[in-house]
C-alpha cells in the first residue's frame, strides 16, 4: 500500500534519520580570539632582546651612580662615623657587592677593605662583598641576558669558552679566580651566559678569590708602613698569580683555537 500510495502521487514520510540529518545545520567553527594589547605587550616586554636591554639600562644606571657617588673616596676621607663595628663590616661588604656589579675595579675596594677595617675584618667583608657580587651579576646575566646572547656564541673562540665554562664550571671558574686577568664584570657575565651551575660558580668563586682579595686587603691595610714584611708579602701575592695567569693564558690561546 504504501509504495503504491507514493509511486501514485501520494506524499511519502522520510525514515527519521534521513530527515535528522537533512535538517542538521553545521554549526560556525569559532574562531580563534586575537591576543589583547596587554598580551601583546606582555611578549614584547619579556622577549629575550627586552629583556638584555633591560640589563643593559641597569648596568649603565649602576655605572652612572658609581660615577657620581665616587666610593673611590673611601680610601681617604674613611669610612663615615656614624656607622661603626660590625654593622659598618656589613654595609660595606653589601656596597662592595652591588657596585662590583657596576664595573667597580674589585682591587680598589680590597685596599679600602684593608685600610678601613684591618687585615682580619676587611678580608671577610671583601670576600663576602666578592661572592655577593658575583651572585648579583651571574643572576642578572642568566635571567636577562642568556637567552638573547646564547646564539651569538658562533666564533671558534666563543664556543670553545663556553663549551669550557658549560662542560668544566668550577674547575675553569676557580681558575679565573686564582689566576687574576680578566676583569671580575665579566667573567661573572660571561659564566651567565654559559650553561655553568649557579652553585658551582658561586663556590669557585668563593674559594679562589681568597688568595688574591687576602693580599690586596693585607697590602691596604699596611700600606702605611710599605717596608714591612706583611707589605712586601702582599705585594708578591698579587704580582706573582697576574703573571702566572698571563703565562696561562698565553699558552691556552692556541688550544681555544684549535678546539
Amino acid at each position: 500500500m504504501l509504495d503504491a500510495t507514493t509511486r501514485s502521487g501520494g506524499t511519502a514520510t522520510a525514515p527519521p534519520r534521513a530527515a535528522a540529518t537533512e535538517l542538521a545545520v553545521p554549526a560556525p567553527q569559532p574562531t580563534p580570539a586575537r591576543p589583547g594589547f596587554a598580551a601583546r605587550c606582555s611578549r614584547v616586554l619579556l622577549s629575550p632582546w627586552s629583556r638584555l636591554s633591560l640589563l643593559v639600562a641597569l648596568l649603565a644606571a649602576g655605572a652612572s651612580s658609581v660615577l657620581v657617588f665616587q666610593p673611590q673616596k673611601l680610601l681617604t676621607n674613611g669610612w663615615p662615623p656614624q656607622v661603626e663595628g660590625t654593622a659598618a663590616v656589613v654595609l660595606f661588604a653589601v656596597a662592595y657587592g652591588l657596585v662590583t656589579v657596576a664595573f667597580v675595579p674589585r682591587p680598589l675596594l680590597n685596599l679600602a677593605a684593608g685600610a678601613l677595617f684591618g687585615s682580619q675584618w676587611g678580608l671577610g667583608a671583601a670576600l663576602a662583598g666578592t661572592v655577593l657580587g658575583a651572585g648579583i651579576a651571574f643572576g642578572l646575566g642568566r635571567l636577562l641576558g642568556q637567552e638573547a646572547l646564547r646564539p651569538l656564541l658562533r666564533g671558534r673562540v666563543l664556543k670553545a669558552a663556553d663549551g669550557q665554562f658549560s662542560r668544566h664550571g668550577f674547575r675553569s671558574m676557580l681558575a679565573v679566580r686564582l689566576f687574576p686577568g680578566v676583569p671580575f664584570w665579566a667573567s661573572n657575565y660571561a659564566a651567565s651566559v654559559s650553561r655553568m651551575g649557579y652553585v658551582p660558580f658561586l663556590l669557585a668563586t668563593g674559594l679562589g678569590s681568597i688568595p688574591n682579595t687576602a693580599a690586596y686587603v693585607v697590602a691596604g691595610a699596611r700600606a702605611s708602613t710599605p717596608t714591612s714584611p706583611a707589605f712586601l708579602i702582599a705585594l708578591a701575592g698579587i704580582a706573582v698569580p697576574a703573571l702566572a695567569g698571563v703565562v696561562v693564558a698565553w699558552r691556552k690561546r692556541h688550544h681555544l683555537r684549535d678546539r
